[in-house]
């Protein structure tokens, strides 16, 4: 075996796991339609053991459990902890309503080097009407304490949507109130729950940049890891930002993960979950594994790259044509195409798909237009 996709030249850095689609809330933007109950297609303990083998024996990489709600699968805390015995990085992603003192010990106990919660919104208001279920911002706040009270480090994720774009500065002020170590963006994605909701509740290109523009100043004054999610033209904009400092003589600031972060020996540091790559990463760099075990370039992008059911995790990585194709940056369309930033941005393909159905099409909501247009010059620098 090949280790670390040595065929390809490309190593899966971060792999998102659906472990089950049932949960017990009812997200207005959620991409997997999540229902109460559990589905009987789930891959077994068994099957996901035997995954958890196969990746860790491919590549040393970061395993984020997801959902619908992970903590809903009894068996969570045995993949988990299979997984760090393995040598993986373990991180939680959760709505974290579930998370009370005795769930926060078993969270430790497994390994799990980081968990994310998700809060949409500055207040109970906001976040519990996104959530579809009244008290769940309380509880998420009272999760995250329970969290770091075990000294687990502890992260926010919020997606931006039109019902909290101005929540923003207190949302970001309410993670550093909370003193969690990281706050990551998402742009919405228009898949799942959130095609209903995209042309009502998605902001448009020009509003995108000017928050991801706050969000790169924010990433110098914060004093906390920021990083943007589903939003890969961040990556032009801070590359943009910096040779304007360049360009005036101005000392280019520092960036996140902060140093404060730093301490935690060995491969368990939280501050590994947020180093600054590039944008879309999808079946480059990163890939998705759905409750079912179908593997995908992301958890936005519905279109199969493998089954875990019937191939080894180390042949879809290497061999999938999905992933062949996104890894081909010649194939990108319009002005993705032809953009000088296509090395560090490639546009979100997902929302491409979502958008246009074609995951290869430019992104949908980037307003910048490439210096060369008129014809797809050659392969630009990053």
């Amino acid at each position: 075996m090949n280790p670390a996709g040595a065929s390809s030249g490309y190593r899966p850095r971060l792999v998102f796991w659906e472990l089950t689609t049932g949960c017990n809330l009812r997200c207005v933007h959620c991409r997997a339609s999540a229902t109460e109950l559990m589905s009987p297609d789930d891959l077994s303990t068994a099957e996901c053991l035997a995954i958890v083998d196969q990746i860790a024996s491919y590549a040393p990489l970061i395993l984020v459990l997801s959902g619908g709600e992970p903590l809903w699968r009894r068996d969570v805390f045995e993949i988990a902890g299979h997984a760090v015995s393995k040598g993986l990085r373990v991180a939680l992603a959760t709505n974290g309503t579930l998370i009370d003192e005795a769930m926060a010990m078993r969270i430790k106990d497994a390994g799990i080097v980081r968990v994310s919660i998700s809060l949409d919104g500055a207040d109970k208001q906001t976040h519990d009407a996104f959530r579809g279920h009244d008290g769940a911002f309380d509880s998420a706040i009272r999760g995250i304490r329970h969290l770091q009270d075990l000294g687990i480090s502890t992260q926010i994720n919020t997606t931006v949507s039109k019902h909290n774009v101005h929540q923003l500065k207190e949302t970001l002020e309410l993670a550093r109130r909370l003193k969690v170590d990281a706050f990551h963006l998402f742009l919405l994605v228009p898949v799942g729950c959130g095609l209903t909701i995209a042309e009502d509740q998605s902001i448009g290109g020009v509003e995108a940049e000017e928050i991801l523009n706050w969000f790169y100043d924010r990433s110098i004054d914060s004093g906390m890891e920021l990083k943007a999610t589903c939003a890969p033209h961040y990556y032009r904009i801070v590359r943009q930002r910096r040779a304007e400092d360049r360009r005036a003589g101005r000392d280019l600031p520092g960036m996140m993960p902060h140093p404060r972060h730093s301490h935690h020996p060995g491969h368990q540091d939280p501050a590994a979950l947020n180093q600054m790559t590039r944008g879309c990463l999808a079946g480059s760099g990163v890939c998705f594994i759905s409750h079912k075990g179908v593997v995908q370039a992301c958890g936005y992008l519905p279109v199969e790259a493998g089954d875990l059911r019937q191939q080894a995790f180390s042949d879809v990585w290497e061999s999938s044509p999905l992933f062949t194709e996104l890894r081909d940056l010649s194939l990108l369309e319009g002005k993705c195409g032809c953009c000088e930033f296509k090395q560090v941005c490639m546009g979100c393909r997902a929302r491409a798909f979502g958008i246009t159905g074609d995951y290869m099409e430019e992104e949908p909501f980037c307003i910048y237009e490439p210096r060369n247009a008129a014809a797809k010059p050659a392969e630009a620098q990053p």
